[in-house]
């Protein structure tokens, strides 16, 4: 991790903008990553603006370095457990086919899979949308009934969780051609709050996974049958 050597602010524009680039470059060749250009200059003019809140010493310099390694470690293991998730995870029958649905790659498919479970137990998409505490909730009061209701909020915290990650995915990466980017880019621009059109387009997420998989297990299910 490049802030290792320079832990501190004054490691940057102490060194001078083509002093600081040439480095930049060589840790971006060591380590084998995509040098852009403008990266340095855009560090070292960012560098100017920003107050040290504590001194350039010697014994700040070995905490913060050892913080650093820590967290290398731990993200090292969390690689690790991702791996052993998702070779535990190639081993069921949905695999491929939740893999392949837009937004899912190695580390939120297992997630997927694991926070769900057996999709069969849901006896419709509504069950499960429920399950993950997606469903639109109810607002109503007399004659009042509110248009934009938030969602219940029941069910599992962590798929919830898993699914705005997805969620952010494709606002981040806007695939234009995909149905759901186009639901929640439309939501947006429909003046929707933050957490309505993110929980609309996980409901939508979860209902296209709900029926992929059941279709899934139910040709691999008529595979079976036709074999024996």
């Amino acid at each position: 991790m490049h802030a290792y050597s320079f832990w501190h602010v004054d490691c940057v524009r102490k060194l001078g903008l083509k002093a600081f680039t040439e480095r930049y470059e060589a840790f971006c060749k060591k380590h084998h990553y995509n040098f852009q250009k403008g990266k340095p200059a855009e560090l070292f003019e960012a560098s100017k603006q920003l107050v040290a809140v504590f001194p350039k010493e010697k014994s700040y310099k070995l905490l913060i370095q050892q913080s650093i390694q820590q967290l290398n470690l731990a993200s090292e293991h969390i690689e690790i457990l991702r791996k052993e998730m998702n070779q535990l995870a190639s081993t069921l029958p949905e695999y491929d086919t939740v893999m392949s649905i837009y937004g899912v790659g190695e580390t939120y498919g297992p997630q997927l899979i694991a926070e769900i479970g057996d999709v069969s137990r849901f006896t419709h998409r509504e069950a499960i949308t429920a399950f993950a505490g997606v469903d639109p909730g109810v607002n109503e009061s007399g004659q009042f009934k509110q248009r934009s209701n938030c969602a219940s909020k029941n069910g599992s915290t962590r798929l919830r969780k898993t699914l705005f990650q997805i969620m952010s995915t494709y606002l981040q990466n806007k695939p234009v051609n995909e149905p759901i980017y186009q639901f929640l880019d439309r939501k947006r621009a429909e003046g929707k709050p933050y957490l309505v059109y993110m929980t609309a387009g996980a409901n939508k997420f979860l209902r296209i996974y709900y029926g992929k998989v059941k279709e899934c297990l139910r040709n691999l299910e008529q595979e079976a049958n036709e074999e024996s």
